[in-house]
Formats: C-alpha cells, structure tokens, sequence
C-alpha cells in the first residue's frame, strides 16, 4: 500500500473513522489521490459510486476506506450473522493483492476478511469460514459461487458491495456470475455500493444503474487515456524479428523490473526459454499455471528475486508491483482496452515508466483500434540493424522439459470444469432486509 501522487487534501481532513485513521497514520498515507478526494467525500456520506481510473491511482484504498467506514459506522443486529461486505475481483491476483491491503488498512477495526478464489483447495476455504467469523468477503465470481450454493457463505446481510475492475469481469465471462450474487443480496438502496475500473464500457455503466442505487460517476483521467509519465514507442517489425529486436532493447535499455506480455501461452513458453538461454532469468505467468507457483512467481518479483515476468493477459490486471520501469508488448493485444491495462503496470504511484510494443505482420491490426481507444498516435521508432540480437537457440534439454511440462499440464487439466460457466439463479431464493438498517446508532462494532 505505497503512497500515490497525491493531492493538497489530507485523510485527516476527512470524518474517516479513527480507527481507519490510526493505520493510514502508520502506514504515512498522510494525503489523498485525486480518485480518493473526490470520491471519499461521497461514499462516506453513504453515497453509491462508479470510480474511473487508471491503474496505480489509489482505487483499492478508496473503496477499502469506504467499506470499512461504513461497516464501523453501522453497527450490525447482535443477532446477525456475516459476511457484511463483498469485494468481487476479475483474477485471483488482484483478489490476494485487495486482502493484503484490506488487512492493513482494517488492522485496528476488529473485522476479519478472508480472500476466496479458486486453484485452492475449496475444503480448505470451507473450514476458514466455518471456523471462524468472517466479516468481509474478498474474491472472484466463481469460487464464491460455489461455496455460496454449498451454504458456507452468507449473502443475505451484506452491507457494502464493491466491483473491482467490473470491465475485466465482463471480459473473461465472468458478469453472469456477478449478476447472479448482486440477485442474492439485499437491495441497491439498503447496501453501499462501489464499482472502480480502470475504463468504462457502456455494458459496466448499465450494470451499475441496474444493481447499484444512483450511483454518482467520478472520473479523473480523460477516458481511454494512458498515463502521461509513460514513455510509450512502437516498432513496426517481422514476427521474425521480434525476439532478436527485445534480446537487443533488454541489453540496451537494462531495465531494473520488467513485463513481456504475449497473447498465446504457447508463444509465451518458448520465449520464456529463449530469454533464459540468452541470459535473461524469467518467470512464465499464465493462466493454467497452479496456484501456488503463481503465488510464488508473484511474491519473488514483488521482492526483486526475479526481474522479469513474461505474461499473458491474465498478468495486465490486478498485480500491484513497485518499480516496474519497463512493460514491453511483445505481442499487440488484440482488444484496444488490454493495451491500456498492459502497460499501466508501469509508472504507478506517480513514478515515470516505459512502454514499448511491437506491431508484426499478425497483430498489426489491432493498431489503428488501440490508438483509436488512448485518442492518440503511438510514436514510431525506426528499426535499426544494429538492434537485432544474436539470438542464442534454447537447449534441447529445455525444449524437452518444456514438452513435458505441456504434457502434465494436459494430463492434470483434461477433466477440469471451466470456472466461467454461467451458473443460474437457484429456485425459490427468498431476500431478506439486512436487520440493522434504520437502526440508528453511531457507535463502531468492532465484532459485528
């Protein structure tokens, strides 16, 4: 939880709980972003909102410190049960990055949050919530779906509800879920609801006026936009040309922390190799990888024990990592938003960064929409000779284990249910009004 670039306005300024205050204290968050200055003042006063922006600027805080306010302001029936609030999140990722922050910034409220995804084992997640009482929900659709239909979670008080990056769930066929656990809830109008995202579709606005209760819009960047302290450049190149043109930038530029996106899994994995036969230790993200080793991947490049990941999409969202100076765009996104998602893992915390793509004969289609979405020209670079690597081949033992990876993969994976199935609405779903409203009272509850 880094401060941000920030604005004159100071937290204390703000009727934020002092249990809340105590932690921002702590942690020297001393001043707002400017998403958090215009939207606190409205979530604090019960407001529902819809945040617009870009990535690095503060969102996880301001919806954390609006949840928690709202449930330490709120006390709880002494006869209800939890979960009170629900944080839904795109990717496992982000879910695990929204709990390490929700358990700084909640450190003195006395309420417990448990993060919830798949890729883990799901008795595992049962035994936490049965054990224990849990306040607040963090997770993606599907998992919490699942343990919700297994009545190991509670919908029916949820107080506050927050849509982490809701265009992202709409992209990877999540939003069927998502309307399936807003039906489960009480009503707009007895919940506090918060949606941040990066960008705004059309499709996210219409899922926020149809669930939440007249959400006010807060933008701060110009939509679509990119961060104007990324260096953004663009070569025009072979696809034969691409691995000799990054070896030959990587010797160049020597960036201290870097990301390689890729579109296909299968592109990703031979890179990774030839990265590492040409002297450049790597870590492969991608969606098939097992939990735990994505946790780890994750955690050593937080630490700095690997400098460069080399990732799908499934890595664009969600990893809140300090010090990445440079995002390269192996491979065009082929969806306009990706590339604004992909390269805003750069410059966060108001820090400067570099993005560099390159543009082949096959992804070179997606350019004029991508350019057509940040409302600008990409600046070209001339391709010099003088760029393009020697590029030494992977070994054959590399490419033998890299078989055989393949292999245990599509063994271990063969039988398993996609977690974006759309799931419906159970027969004879009866909502309940959350006891505690119009009860009066300001007095926090810290067990609730």
């Amino acid at each position: 939880m880094a401060e941000n670039h920030t604005t004159d306005t100071t937290f204390s300024s703000l009727p934020i709980h002092e249990a809340i205050q105590e932690a921002l204290e702590d942690h020297r968050l001393t001043h707002t972003t400017p998403i958090q200055e215009k939207t606190l003042p409205l979530t604090l006063s019960g407001h529902d909102v819809m945040g617009l922006a870009q990535t690095g600027t503060g969102k996880t805080a301001a919806f954390l410190i609006s949840l928690y306010h709202y449930l330490l302001t709120n006390p709880a029936h002494p006869k209800a049960k939890g979960p009170w609030a629900i944080v839904l999140a795109p990717t496992r990722e982000l879910a695990v990055q929204i709990k390490k922050d929700a358990d700084q910034i909640g450190i003195y409220t006395g309420l417990n949050s448990l993060a919830i995804y798949g890729g883990v084992n799901i008795e595992h997640q049962k035994n936490l919530l049965d054990n224990a009482p849990i306040d607040i929900i963090i997770g993606t659709p599907g998992r919490i779906i699942d343990l919700y239909k297994q009545k190991s979670i509670r919908l029916k008080n949820i107080e506050v509800c927050v849509l982490d990056e809701a265009d992202r769930m709409f992209d990877l066929g999540f939003i069927d879920d998502v309307r399936y656990l807003l039906r489960q809830m009480p009503p707009a109008h007895e919940r506090l609801n918060l949606l941040f995202s990066a960008t705004m579709a059309e499709k996210v606005r219409e899922l926020a006026y149809e669930y939440f209760n007249a959400p006010e819009t807060v933008s701060i960047e110009s939509e679509h936009g990119t961060a104007d302290n990324i260096t953004q450049s663009l070569y025009h190149t072979a696809r034969h040309e691409k691995t000799p043109l990054l070896i030959g930038l990587l010797n160049k530029e020597k960036p201290a922390r870097s990301m390689i996106f890729l579109n296909t899994k299968r592109d990703l994995e031979r890179l990774s190799i030839v990265l590492e036969a040409n002297g450049y230790p790597n870590a492969a993200l991608s969606g098939d990888i097992p939990q735990k080793k994505r946790e780890k991947i994750i955690k050593d490049f937080q630490s700095g024990a690997i400098n460069i990941v080399v990732a799908t999409d499934v890595a664009a969202r969600g990893l809140h990592i300090p010090d990445i100076t440079h995002v390269f765009n192996y491979d065009l996104p082929q969806v306009a938003e990706d590339y604004v998602h992909r390269i805003g893992r750069t410059a966060r915390a108001g820090a400067s960064g570099t993005a560099i793509s390159f543009a082949c004969e096959e992804y070179v289609y997606s350019l004029p929409e991508i350019e057509h979405y940040i409302h600008g020209k990409i600046p070209t670079l001339p391709l010099d000779e003088d760029l393009l690597a020697d590029v030494v081949p992977p070994s054959e033992e590399a490419l033998q284990a890299l078989n055989e990876q393949k292999a245990e993969r599509l063994a271990r994976n063969g039988n398993r249910r996609s977690d974006r199935q759309p799931r419906g609405r159970p027969e004879n779903h009866r909502r309940r009004r959350n006891p505690h409203h119009n009860s009066g009272g300001d007095e926090p509850n810290g067990n609730r």
